[in-house]
């Protein structure tokens, strides 16, 4: 110890000269005066002890003026005592701070990681990923003729559709929320990019991704109508949003409007059935009725989608020179607009389903479609439509009626 603490101080040689000359005086005292008065057994144990207390104590002592203006300067006026503790403590050579480290915390990583796949999962727009995924096996079955079709081909087919759709959806989504990041900051401030928990470059990794893995993907499966669908839905996915000269068309509600139309009533529609009919079963291309009457009733679900989306967004909107139908119209206008081309369509699909051959068929889809018709009426009295959430709740009800349709478009004979 007191070779540690010499060598932490200047003057160091003089000073073990002064220690060596005080030992060897010490030790020949108390061999002549018989200083131990103990057992001679214990004589060796006990000069050691002592040895160690005066040891501590003549360097304590020397140093002494040292550690009081030390104490003095970065304590605040400590008592030598205390400065002196703490001098020792401090060079003591058996702790080793080094080793000591934190253990793994193991519930502050499982939070990482549930805040991470949170953030991905709003950033994917999830009530679009369910659409997608949703009508592509609904369409998928209207390929289906007899029940040996629903084999491990079947599932192999839709699973190479879906993974690639569901890549080419979060490109879509993703890249309009790198557009708009700062209309989101009125309009959607929950959404990673808005709150600050996705940073621009982390976002646009994302989108780049999502798009290169969606092409290779279909660029392996091979299929012409698939390839199709994604490369419709990635140039007008880019032109909804992209904030480039005679793009981002969502600017525009006409342009906004068709964009959406073509992709969720048409491409998916036509494209992912071929996909299906022709790469799938090799069987000749087939424009059933089933097939033609979920196109049409589609088309009036889309219109409404592309018209209702922007009804709790008209504060951003206004702010950044979106012309909407609900800013030029209004959000009353244009929320009732949506609800009669709905119940138009219902009404459509109970005269389809009573004129099927099929008596099970005219059942369940007229039964069906009148339920849902009739859901709609009723949740859409309860609007109060000078609360953003109420209208955001009734726009989420209106993508869970858009589910159901597509439970009911295979049944359609």
């Amino acid at each position: 110890m007191d070779s540690l603490l010499v060598s932490s101080f200047p003057n160091s040689y003089s000073y073990s000269s002064t220690t060596t000359t005080s030992r060897n005086l010490w030790r020949s005292k108390a061999s002549a005066n018989n200083y131990c008065s103990i057992p001679s057994s214990c004589a060796p144990k006990a000069s050691r002890h002592k040895w160690n207390i005066q040891k501590e104590y003549n360097i304590l002592q020397f140093w002494k003026p040292s550690l009081s203006l030390y104490c003095k300067g970065t304590e605040g006026g400590s008592t030598h005592r205390e400065c002196n503790r703490k001098f020792i403590v401090k060079a003591a050579p058996e702790q080793s701070f080094e080793s000591e480290q934190p253990d793994f915390d193991s519930k502050n990583f499982l939070d990482a990681v549930k805040n991470s796949i949170d953030a991905f999962y709003r950033f994917s727009r999830p009530h679009t990923v369910i659409g997608t995924a949703l009508s592509i096996l609904s369409v998928s079955l209207l390929a289906v003729e007899k029940v040996s079709d629903i084999s491990p081909l079947f599932f192999t087919g839709v699973l190479e559709a879906v993974v690639a759709a569901l890549f080419m959806n979060i490109y879509i989504v993703g890249l309009n929320q790198l557009s708009d990041v700062e209309i989101d900051k009125i309009n959607k401030p929950y959404l990673p990019l808005a709150s600050g928990e996705y940073s621009f470059a982390t976002g646009a990794i994302i989108v780049a991704s999502s798009a290169i893995l969606s092409f290779w993907l279909g660029w392996i499966v091979g299929s012409g109508p698939l390839l199709c669908a994604l490369f419709i839905s990635f140039v007008l996915g880019t032109a909804y949003s992209i904030n480039v000269p005679l793009l981002r068309w969502k600017r525009f509600a006409v342009l906004a409007a068709m964009c959406i139309l073509s992709v969720r009533a048409v491409i998916v529609q036509l494209a992912f059935f071929l996909h299906m009919q022709t790469f799938v079963y090799k069987r000749p291309v087939v424009f059933s009725r089933p097939l033609i009457f979920a196109t049409a009733f589609m088309s009036f679900f889309s219109v409404v989608i592309a018209l209702f989306k922007d009804i709790p967004d008209i504060e951003g909107d206004k702010i950044f020179g979106i012309q909407s139908f609900s800013v030029r119209l209004g959000q009353k206008r244009v929320f009732w607009i949506c609800v009669c081309l709905l119940e138009l369509a219902y009404g459509v699909a109970l005269v389809v389903g009573a004129t099927s051959s099929s008596l099970w068929s005219k059942i369940v889809t007229g039964l069906g479609h009148a339920v849902l018709g009739s859901l709609l009426y009723y949740h859409a009295k309860s609007v109060d439509l000078k609360s953003k959430a109420s209208i955001t709740s009734f726009y989420m009800f209106i993508w869970k009626l858009f589910y159901a349709e597509y439970l009911l478009i295979p049944l359609v004979r």
